[in-house]
């Protein structure tokens, strides 16, 4: 009925917060121009934008779902169970479990993902260093 609402929530919070620390990011670069890194790690907030694009898309896609089966419309109160008291206790119970189930799983999908992306970044930043070791060795 209503559980694409928790997701979107979500949504909503976390591309404020990827807003605001991309911003943060972009000043820290400014300062930061003149260290030089041999493998430049990806911003958080590049991350977090692959968590909003997860949690949008989903949010989306389930509410064409309710529109197609008739649970959203474009008139006031938009969801149909807001109507009916005894419906609107059911929608609510939907959202508290269907809906902060998917947001929970959707976010701990994207956490294994950060989680993997950081390992790759690592690996890849002492190969890195090992191939400038052996280029400097070479050179003696």
């Amino acid at each position: 009925m209503a559980c694409f609402l928790v997701p979107t929530t979500e949504a909503i919070i976390t591309t404020i917060a990827q807003k605001v620390l991309a911003k943060k990011e972009s000043n820290m670069e400014i300062h930061h121009e003149g260290s030089s890194e041999i493998v430049e790690k990806s911003r958080f907030s590049h991350k977090l934008k692959w968590l909003n694009n997860m949690l949008w898309g989903g949010s989306a896609l389930l509410a064409l779902e309710h529109v197609w089966h008739g649970e959203v419309v474009p008139w006031f109160p938009f969801l149909t169970a807001a109507n009916d008291p005894s419906s609107r206790s059911e929608m609510f119970h939907e959202m508290a479990t269907v809906g902060v189930a998917m947001a929970l799983l959707v976010t701990a999908v994207w956490a294994g993902m950060v989680i993997v992306s950081s390992r790759l970044e690592k690996r890849a930043g002492k190969l890195a260093e090992v191939v400038v070791e052996e280029s400097s060795e070479e050179k003696k």
